[in-house]
């Protein structure tokens, strides 16, 4: 018995094996993950194995090559003290390097492109890292693309390392020499697939290194978003034209230097609606909260499984955590926006409305709450309009342009004016439609300056703005 089992208190049931004393760093905590086996999927013959990435302390598996290539420019002399990083990331990768590079002291400059999820960049800023947004509709060679970006602030900055883990050689022997290692240790040396996805490359060339040189059987599978170009390369030896996808951190419109697609033995595309309803049935089936290419890879794990017919043992990542993408794959009404749930289509108004009393998911104010209440309710929703509802009953609508007209003035008694009821500032003279209508009956209402007010019957079920309109032309437009 371990001097630390003994000192356990008596009853107290503890596992102690994950237990250890005090880490000196919390960089000390990156690698090591757990693994778990997901026993709630049909996996056909085989056994689904998961390597839980999330649980370093960035929340991600970028955490690894942050450590490596921070330690390997160090080395090299190209970071000197007090130097600045720049990188161009989906947001993991700087958060890796911002989790690394700060506590060393060095500047953390990104360049990020504008689909992230508002935590990711949430997450860097209250790190410390200076965040530069760009376009994420824009390709390689564009001077607002991401990568072309991060190249140019860096040549323009002295002292400037580009970490570029695009083409950084420490990104993949990270993998190769902790990730591999550890799956192979955790697994007992029996490992048959590895499914991986490509968005530096470094995951799929380290573990493929690994793994060519330990166990030749094991087989390297691309799981990649329908869209990228990497996928259909491999299934077909041509460079396609990129389309777009909304999954974060994986799929390329070009070949990154650090990817050896030589490794891949197959490859699976993977649409957008199927990674999320994926990593939505990860948590509410295992309890494994995870990012958004953690379905995408899981996805292609179970079709990869469902088509062996013999016993094999494959493993895949859970990339990041799903705290990332709480305002995004794991928003109902975020996925009705894109088009990735499955909604009934009525071919009028009611395709619009995207939050209804029905469902419960619509913001509302009473009016007799005060001003300050639609105010906040306003500002933690980010809508610019609410509907004041009385016992069930719509009554009016209250906006901005309607608190701010009532609250401004002197200051002496501006407390007391935003402590008035709602009623006092809302307008009640409403102009409605009925769900039934078409959409041409919104551009008089919008032309008014005014929000949609739809009814059913003599039902309230929602309001439509003009982005909702925008959105569902968007979506229509694909």
């Amino acid at each position: 018995m371990s001097e630390q089992t003994k000192a356990a208190p008596k009853g107290a049931h503890i596992s102690l094996s994950r237990l250890r004393p005090p880490y000196a760093s919390v960089l000390d905590l990156i690698g090591q993950t757990p693994i778990v086996e997901l026993t709630k999927f049909d996996t056909g013959k085989c056994r689904l194995f998961i390597k839980l990435e999330s649980q370093n302390p960035g929340g991600s598996i970028k955490d690894r090559i942050a450590l490596s290539m921070i330690a390997a420019a160090e080395k090299a002399g190209k970071l000197k003290r007090g130097g600045t990083i720049v990188e161009a990331t989906a947001g993991n990768t700087g958060l890796g390097l911002a989790q690394v590079g700060i506590p060393k002291g060095y500047r953390i400059v990104l360049v990020v492109p504008d689909k992230m999820s508002r935590e990711k960049i949430q997450h860097l800023r209250a790190l410390g890292a200076e965040v530069r947004m760009t376009r994420s509709d824009v390709g390689k060679g564009h001077p607002e693309y991401y990568q072309d970006m991060a190249e140019k602030i860096a040549a323009e900055t002295p002292g400037a390392f580009y970490a570029n883990q695009f083409a950084n050689p420490a990104n993949p022997l990270a993998h190769e020499t902790t990730t591999g290692p550890e799956i192979f240790s955790q697994l007992e040396g029996d490992v048959d697939a590895v499914v991986v996805g490509v968005g530096s490359g470094g995951t799929l060339t380290g573990l493929g290194r690994f793994f060519a040189k330990h166990s030749p059987k094991t087989e390297m599978v691309l799981a990649d978003p329908v869209g990228s170009v990497l996928a259909p390369l491999i299934k077909t030896g041509k460079m396609e034209e990129a389309g777009s996808w909304t999954v974060e951190g994986i799929g390329e419109d070009f070949v990154p230097p650090n990817a050896d697609l030589s490794l891949v033995k197959k490859a699976y595309s993977i649409p957008d609606k199927q990674s999320m309803l994926a990593v939505r049935d990860l948590l509410s089936r295992e309890g494994i909260l995870a990012g958004s290419s953690s379905g995408t890879l899981l996805s292609a794990a179970l079709r990869y499984c469902r088509e062996q017919t013999t016993s094999k043992r494959v493993v895949t990542l859970v990339c990041d955590s799903g705290n990332k993408y709480l305002s995004k794959v794991f928003d109902d009404i975020w996925l009705a926006e894109q088009g990735l749930a499955d909604q009934e289509q009525h071919g009028d108004l009611r395709d619009l409305v995207m939050r209804s009393p029905r469902t419960g998911d619509i913001v509302t104010v009473g009016p007799e709450e005060t001003l300050l209440n639609a105010y906040g309710r306003m500002r933690r929703s980010d809508v610019s309009q609410l509907p004041v509802l009385d016992e069930g009953r719509l009554v009016g609508i209250v906006d901005e342009s309607d608190i701010l007209a009532k609250v401004d003035g002197p200051y002496d008694g501006r407390w007391d004016r935003f402590n008035a009821p709602v009623r006092t500032a809302m307008t009640s003279n409403l102009h409605t439609l009925q769900a039934n209508q078409t959409l041409d009956a919104l551009l008089p209402v919008f032309d008014r300056n005014e929000v949609a007010i739809v009814f059913d019957g003599e039902e309230f079920i929602g309001l439509i703005t003009r982005i909702d309109l925008i959105n569902h032309l968007r979506r229509r437009a694909k």
